[in-house]
């Protein structure tokens, strides 16, 4: 959080605002952590930055004026005029309200007049659909906010990999469903695609169960002994105990099932162990009878650590076949962490939520006012980050010019690729915060107190998200509860 804002503060002032600031850090729930939040945008003036309309980052006089004109025209009952101006704006980010820094320059909210034009355009929807707004059949208000709901899109969240740090995501899952945030596309890789898998085979009545933390008290890392090391060609740990868990704890489900179940577009990112084939993601739509524990087996299946995985399928009599029985796969992580390009073309994502966690990541991760920053201070480390691209790139080039002809050094720097030339960021950034420390769990095996740990960091981490996640998600979840509640009222009606 970066907060300039211009007021004199006194000796009082700051003491009381470091001590906020403290309070903020330990918040054990939402509810407090959102009051101890407005308290210090109070106390160090940031309130009053919300209701300055001027600024850099989007377009105040357009926003402005539509606000005026959707109020207008609700008021006044001016349907047709009404519907002409909300289908021209239907996008979440309009005037560039989804812009990262007008949610970094206070702990809670943003600009007073975004909050207002989502309040607004929420009003309106909901007028279309009730009773009061007399011009429309109710047919021909289904087909609008169907119309409406395919042209505004939906969100998806991208969980990382991680290895056993990957529990910092129950806790992001936590704090979103507390609030009702929680997307219906859903996507992981490696440990991320654990997360995914959980909640794409639980019922929305199991959830909350899940995320108790008792599904992930296993010995999923189980390391092979010198000896087994010589004679097989698997990894460092034995795979059959991870394979158990997934098997206990997700069931014999295939993604179509899995959806039936938790009405989830789960997505499963996994990479050909061949380099010379592109990474898939796995879900109901582009691999309906692949079992959920197969693909999630395969996206675990970090080289080194464990062997490539063949997938299986689950035919309509029950049988178990090989699928692609020729081909291995391995972490998905490793060549596409976050597939966000294939599932914005499958389920219509008009933003993207990314919850981070993969130690070779995080540590170069900025933040979002670090990232958007282009005053001139700024210059020398987005250079130093560029170059260091670079250069990086040409020597995994000169490397392979070198040893190329060696398979396995040339899957490694395909590999070694892949990691460079990936996307790490999605629309809103949900990134934990390491210490030495974190390292050392890295490869434990969940226990209750390390679950409580993780967790706790990863709610703490989404909270500041919030506000950006609810304006982003406001307007999109109006119309699926106008479109539900005229759906229902026709099926009454036909009854």
């Amino acid at each position: 959080m970066f907060i300039q804002h211009k007021q004199k503060i006194n000796k009082y002032q700051k003491a009381k605002i470091a001590q906020l600031q403290k309070d903020l850090q330990q918040a054990g729930s939402y509810a407090e952590w959102k009051d101890i939040a407005h308290r210090l945008d109070e106390e160090t003036g940031a309130e009053a930055w919300k209701y300055n309309n001027q600024s850099p980052y989007f377009d105040v006089e357009l926003l402005s004026k539509r606000h005026h004109l959707l109020k207008k025209y609700r008021m006044q009952h001016r349907t047709l005029d009404l519907v002409h101006v909300l289908r021209e704006g239907l996008t979440y980010d309009i005037a560039n309200i989804g812009h990262p820094l007008l949610f970094a320059e206070t702990y809670i909210g943003t600009k007073k007049i975004i909050e207002d034009y989502v309040e607004e355009m929420s009003n309106c929807l909901c007028y279309l659909a009730s009773s009061e707004c007399i011009t429309f059949k109710r047919e021909e208000k289904i087909q609008f906010f169907k119309e409406c709901l395919t042209a505004y899109g939906q969100p998806a969240l991208m969980f990382s990999g991680g290895a056993t740090l990957g529990l910092f995501h129950t806790g992001v899952c936590k704090a979103l469903l507390e609030q009702d945030l929680m997307p219906k596309v859903v996507s992981g890789s490696s440990a991320g695609a654990i997360m995914t898998a959980m909640l794409g085979t639980s019922s929305p009545e199991q959830v909350s169960e899940l995320l108790s933390g008792e599904h992930f008290f296993t010995e999923a890392f189980q390391f092979r002994s010198l000896s087994e090391l010589i004679k097989g060609h698997g990894g460092l740990a034995d795979v059959m105990y991870l394979k158990n868990f997934l098997i206990k704890n997700l069931g014999d489900v295939t993604f179509a099932e899995a959806y039936q179940q938790s009405k989830r577009h789960i997505n499963i990112v996994i990479a050909p162990y061949n380099t010379s084939q592109n990474p898939r993601i796995m879900n109901a739509l582009t691999a309906p009878n692949v079992l959920v524990w197969s693909a999630v087996l395969a996206s675990c299946a970090v080289p080194v650590l464990f062997p490539p995985v063949r997938l299986t399928t689950k035919r309509h009599d029950g049988r178990h076949t090989p699928y692609l029985a020729h081909t291995r796969w391995v972490d998905g992580s490793m060549r596409s962490d976050f597939p966000q390009e294939k599932m914005t073309q499958l389920f219509n994502i008009n933003y993207t939520i990314a919850s981070q966690v993969n130690p070779h990541i995080v540590p170069f991760m900025q933040s979002d006012s670090e990232r958007f920053r282009r005053d001139m201070r700024s210059w020398p480390a987005r250079i130093l980050r560029q170059q260091a691209k670079i250069i990086a790139t040409e020597v995994l080039d000169m490397t392979r010019s070198y040893m190329g002809s060696n398979l396995p050094i040339y899957r490694a720097l395909d590999h070694g690729y892949g990691i460079l030339g990936q996307r790490y960021y999605g629309d809103i950034n949900i990134i934990a915060h390491y210490s030495l420390r974190h390292y050392s769990y890295l490869l434990k095996n969940p226990r209750p107190k390390l679950f409580k740990i993780l967790q706790q960091e990863g709610e703490r981490a989404t909270w500041p998200k919030i506000s950006s996640i609810e304006i982003h998600a406001r307007i999109g979840k109006t119309i699926e509860s106008c479109l539900a509640a005229l759906q229902k009222q026709q099926q009454l009606a036909l009854a």
